[in-house]
């Protein structure tokens, strides 16, 4: 009875220390993520998808940082390789956590990132992939103030390629930002982003 109590003590101890190791690296690595160190960041949370098998957190964050990281890229094949490196992980991410709106928009960013770079050669097709992913992820998340504010960006970008208005879509920042505001405070560091972009898109996009 002894040995079996010190062996559940020790699997306790050892689950506490990973969980540790966990939550110590996330931290670390969005510590280098603030100071502006991407490589760094990348690279640690890459370490952690890695050792995390059955996480899809870390392995979203690897795409994450380097999507965010590709926008105003000039050379093809610098984008192309953070482009790709994104997508390994958000397939990863996609095979632990199926049908993930926040897995989906993070999938329609990586498209938006190559339309950004060039429309004439990537507009066309990825435009229509954007479409479905964001018609698929407000259906399963409506309330989500990432897809909404996500999805209305898009929407804003779409409208000003073809001369419409924007200001139709300003509701749905506004309403992105109500709903950041009101989210529970998330855990093990679920995505929660979205409300100062929404503040930012809402002074630079909506304030006439």
């Amino acid at each position: 009875m002894k040995k079996l109590f010190l062996c559940a003590i020790m699997l306790f101890s050892l689950g506490v220390s990973a969980q540790s190791q966990y939550e110590k690296g996330m931290e670390k690595a969005f510590s280098f993520w603030k100071e502006g160190k991407i490589t760094e960041a990348s690279n640690l949370f890459e370490r952690i998808a890695n050792a995390e098998k059955k996480n899809w957190i870390p392995a979203y964050y690897v795409a994450y940082v380097n999507i965010i990281s590709s926008f105003g890229i000039k050379d093809e094949a610098a984008l192309q390789a953070k482009l790709d490196k994104a997508k390994l992980h958000l397939d990863k991410a996609d095979e632990l956590s199926s049908n993930n709106p926040e897995i989906m928009i993070m999938q329609a960013l990586r498209n938006t990132a190559f339309i950004a770079f060039d429309g004439q050669k990537y507009g066309m097709s990825l435009s229509m992939k954007n479409s479905e992913i964001f018609a698929k992820a407000i259906e399963l998340a409506p309330n989500n103030p990432r897809v909404i504010l996500q999805k209305a960006e898009w929407d804003m970008g779409s409208a000003q390629f073809f001369g419409k208005p924007i200001e139709p879509y300003c509701k749905d920042i506004k309403r992105a930002l109500e709903l950041a505001e009101k989210e529970d405070q998330k855990e093990n560091f679920e995505p929660s982003w979205g409300k100062s972009r929404a503040e930012q898109v809402l002074k630079q996009s909506c304030s006439k």
